[in-house]
């Protein structure tokens, strides 16, 4: 990768007759001299910077004409990659944003590596580390809460808490080099306030290291699989969750062939739920198929729904499902409720889950097909995972698994400082590990990383961005 490349690429989603406007983007040196070559407008349209124009696309070489479009110049520095950057916006569809690609790249521009804008961004300053990788998460939030998280670390919420924390350890270091260098005329260094200096960082970095797993959780969200035995009412919940027609529901048992997802959002926090086929020994081939992945779908979700019918109640049967799950976390749903009396509920299943030793697993009774039960189950989520989706869902900032690798490396660099101090090893020591915490800490936003780590990260962008 060079930048003194134009590069090019379409920066948006492209499918076959769906999307009104399609967008390639130029970036570099040749930019706007490649726009002039094949984007033609009035005389009286003057090309100026963070203007419209208004104009059609011609191959340079027959005059053919691609498409009508606008086009938008954005002159250095002022532009996301602070290079001179053009976006040709043309009709939607797949046929005319390709053609206006290819005559990009045949005038001379490369085609873009994945987040190469983005990466030319960071490299020319425009922004950090941490905003780039805000950059890719709010691209793929799959609720409001991560969009917000997104945004509030690509505005550098982020990034100035770390540069604070930075900053702190970098004047911490320049008083102790001070003292090694200039022992003589300076006086000697405060340790009380030294250690409170280091106490102040290391308690930062942990409040900043506590959004991790709860920022993945709002980034990733949960997987939850709905098992139970067949025509208990897996797929009706599925439905009445989902408020759609995902899965096939009649009165007989093994419809459910297939593990059928629907995408949901619970509190704020991403869940993908997976209505499984019922469990059990059957003949049927196809059937046995569906069986089988049902198992491995409980066997990986975060969190499973096991469903069972309040009108028949727990059996032998489910005894043995709730075996193969219970090394993870499992709500009962005793689904069908509203043909089950009180006092049958009491004796037909909480009775019997209280024989089996079972009188601590959380129960949700439910009606599906009348969408009864669905706020409790919602509640019972959020209440079984430890309260953290929703304190995700308040996060304004959460730190990837990357910045949570190298913060924890500030941590215990900090750590080791203040073993340093009350081991009363010389001054050496002491800026050792501090200057690992520093370049931890730099590692995040981008003040010191190596170019292995910046390919691993923008390598999972897509084309364009």
């Amino acid at each position: 990768m060079s930048l003194s490349d134009t590069i090019a690429a379409i920066a948006t989603a492209i499918s076959p007759q769906q999307g009104s406007v399609g967008i390639v983007r130029l970036s570099g040196d040749r930019a706007v001299a490649i726009a002039k070559t094949i984007f033609k407008t009035s005389k009286r349209q003057k090309w100026q910077s963070h203007r419209l124009l208004y104009g059609y696309v011609r191959d340079p070489k027959t005059d053919c004409l691609i498409d009508e479009c606008l086009l938008l110049l954005m002159k250095a520095p002022r532009s996301f990659t602070r290079e001179d950057v053009v976006e040709l916006h043309c009709h939607g569809g797949i046929m005319a944003v390709q053609q206006v690609l290819n005559l990009c790249l045949e005038q001379g521009a490369r085609l873009a590596e994945a987040g190469e804008f983005s990466l030319r961004a960071f490299l020319h300053g425009r922004i950090d580390l941490t905003q780039a990788e805000s950059i890719h998460d709010l691209v793929g939030a799959k609720s409001p809460q991560a969009a917000q998280a997104a945004i509030a670390s690509l505005r550098g919420k982020l990034a100035q808490s770390l540069k604070y924390l930075r900053g702190k350890c970098l004047h911490i270091l320049t008083e102790i080099e001070a003292r090694i260098d200039f022992e003589e005329d300076l006086p000697p260094l405060d340790l009380g306030w030294l250690q409170s200096e280091l106490e102040a960082v290391a308690a930062e970095s942990q409040k900043i290291l506590a959004t991790a797993d709860r920022g993945e959780l709002l980034r990733m969200g949960l997987k939850v699989a709905i098992v139970g035995r067949p025509n208990v009412g897996k797929s009706s919940l599925l439905n009445a969750w989902s408020r759609s027609d995902r899965a096939i529901v009649t009165d007989l048992p093994g419809t459910t062939r297939d593990v059928v997802d629907s995408q949901l959002v619970v509190g704020g926090i991403p869940i993908q739920v997976l209505d499984t086929a019922g469990i059990r020994e059957t003949e049927d081939i196809v059937e046995q198929i569906g069986v089988a992945r049902s198992r491995q779908a409980a066997l990986s979700a975060d969190l499973v729904l096991m469903v069972i019918d309040g009108l028949v109640g727990w059996t032998e049967r489910d005894l043995e499902i709730f075996e193969l799950v219970r090394d993870r976390p499992v709500i009962l749903v005793v689904n069908k409720m509203d043909l089950v009396n009180y006092e049958l509920r009491i004796t037909n299943y909480e009775l019997r889950i209280m024989n089996y030793g079972l009188g601590q697993l959380p129960i949700v009774p439910m009606a599906a097909a009348l969408n009864q039960g669905l706020e409790d189950l919602e509640a019972k989520i959020l209440q079984v995972i430890h309260q953290e989706a929703i304190a995700a869902a308040d996060l304004d900032v959460a730190i990837n698994q990357r910045q949570k690798a190298c913060l924890l490396r500030v941590v215990q660099a900090l750590a080791n400082v203040q073993i340093a101090i009350a081991d009363q090893l010389p001054l050496d020591f002491w800026t050792i590990d501090l200057r690992a915490a520093i370049a931890a800490i730099g590692e995040i936003t981008g003040e010191e990383v190596t170019e292995s780590v910046l390919d691993q990260i923008f390598s999972r962008f897509c084309i364009g961005k």
